[in-house]
């Protein structure tokens, strides 16, 4: 087992939240393209809708986001002026008035936001757009800087879910990736939430940080489990500092190594299922009575850049610099400078930067990486099958997978792919074995644990 560890953990691979994946998106995508994409959406489907807010009031060392300090406030109330004006281009670039069954903030830190503002940017959302009787409507916050007056706002606007970035609590970890938030600070801002209405808490928590231990991250989820999150996320921290600059800032003596990394991952994941939570796919754990884990349990998970979800919306639109969206046709990005997609947006504009028309193989092979990431199997002549392929489609991906199948990784028959209990935690390494961008790909990806 710890051999296998070694021989695949530190492989490079994406983490499939979308394929092909963001790095192959090409440049100079035609904004015509997409409005046309946007015209053939079914009015009578829901779709869901991102948001993204760049700015943060502190930076943390750890994070490889795209974001900016918020030194003042004038700023973030502009780039919510043009987030109001984008939102308004793409609700008319739509063929009717559509219905919004998944909403999304995220950031950076969407509560760097005055609470009349938020309200001002729902209030725009809601102008144009209906909101399903189910709908799921969630915002990333940050307890350092979330104010009792915005607690009580995103209440008050309807929101069902907020995530938080707990991270870790160890004082010396916190101190070294520049996040310092107590427990009690935590907790406070649980308690505002959920009183004011919010019936859903998320908690995302980080292995692989530096001075981090076994202990210090069983010490934070016996914390975290008395605040009693519906949802957790456990990522691994992922050290781009050629593409992070503030990740220059952490020590990287301090950062485990490989090893100590997984034990940190299998540690965390076990205390997780023992305090009564269900694993759900690569990273995220639900308590059983949660909706992620009902989808899990009914095969009706999906995955986005969001991580795992419900959301089953066939159209993810993405308002805000950075942000990604998809139709069935493909995906864009916009403009990550904010000054760019500010004027591109005045000008009339939907921002797009980049894009990517997909192709039957393309729609072929995302579906089977996106079984293999949430179910942990598929079935590649059933898929085949659908998309119109002979059953032996994908037989040069077949012979990789036998080496992995020895490996005890997988188990194979009949065109079926199978993760055992060892693969799931390398069901990165399985999927990329679909993925036929990644051998002529120059991008450089996190380790597979």
């Amino acid at each position: 087992m710890a051999d296998l560890r070694e021989k695949y953990a530190n492989r490079s691979v994406p983490r499939y939240t979308s394929y092909p994946t963001a790095p192959h998106f090409r440049p100079a995508f035609p904004e015509t393209t997409y409005r046309c994409w946007l015209a053939e959406l079914d009015p009578t489907r829901p779709i869901s809708l991102y948001l993204h807010m760049p700015f943060c009031k502190e930076v943390c060392w750890y994070c490889g986001c795209n974001m900016k300090l918020a030194a003042r406030y004038e700023p973030v109330a502009q780039y919510l002026d043009t987030l109001i004006e984008e939102i308004e281009l793409l609700a008319t670039a739509l063929p009717g008035r559509m219905t919004i069954s998944h909403l999304h903030w995220g950031g950076g830190t969407p509560t760097v936001l005055r609470p009349e503002d938020l309200r001002r940017a729902m209030n725009a959302v809601w102008s144009l757009f209906d909101r399903a009787p189910d709908a799921e409507v969630a915002i990333e916050c940050d307890p350092r800087t979330l104010e009792d007056e915005m607690s009580a706002e995103i209440g008050r606007l309807g929101f069902t879910r907020a995530s938080f970035g707990v991270q870790e609590f160890d004082p010396d970890v916190q101190a070294a990736i520049h996040r310092i938030q107590p427990p009690e600070m935590v907790q406070h801002v649980v308690d505002r939430l959920r009183e004011a209405g919010v019936s859903a808490i998320n908690f995302d928590l980080i292995y692989g940080l530096p001075y981090q231990t076994e202990e210090s991250l069983l010490e934070t989820i016996e914390i975290c489990q008395r605040m009693k999150p519906d949802r957790v996320a456990l990522f691994g921290y992922a050290h781009v500092p050629w593409m992070a600059k503030n990740q220059r800032m952490i020590p990287e003596h301090a950062l485990p190594d490989g090893k100590a990394r997984r034990a940190q991952a299998e540690t965390a994941a076990n205390a997780l299922k023992a305090q009564g939570y269900d694993a759900i796919g690569l990273d995220h754990f639900a308590l059983p009575e949660d909706e992620l884990a009902q989808a899990a349990r009914d095969g009706k998970l999906h995955r986005n850049f969001q991580g795992y979800t419900t959301d089953a919306a066939r159209a993810l639109l993405g308002v805000g610099a950075t942000s990604i969206g998809r139709t069935h046709l493909g995906y864009v990005q916009n403009i990550v400078e904010t000054g760019a997609w500010s004027r591109a947006v005045s000008s009339g504009r939907l921002p797009i930067a980049k894009g990517l028309a997909l192709t039957d193989e393309d729609r072929l092979r995302a579906e089977v990486i996106e079984q293999l990431m949430c179910s942990g199997r598929v079935d590649t002549r059933a898929i085949g099958a659908r998309h119109g392929r002979p059953e032996d489609w994908c037989k040069d991906e077949m012979s990789r997978l036998a080496e992995l199948e020895a490996d005890g990784l997988v188990r194979l028959q009949d065109g079926s792919v199978e993760l055992t209990e060892t693969g799931r935690g390398l069901r990165r390494v399985v999927a990329a074995v679909f993925d036929t961008y990644l051998a002529r790909s120059e991008a450089r990806h996190s380790v597979a644990v």
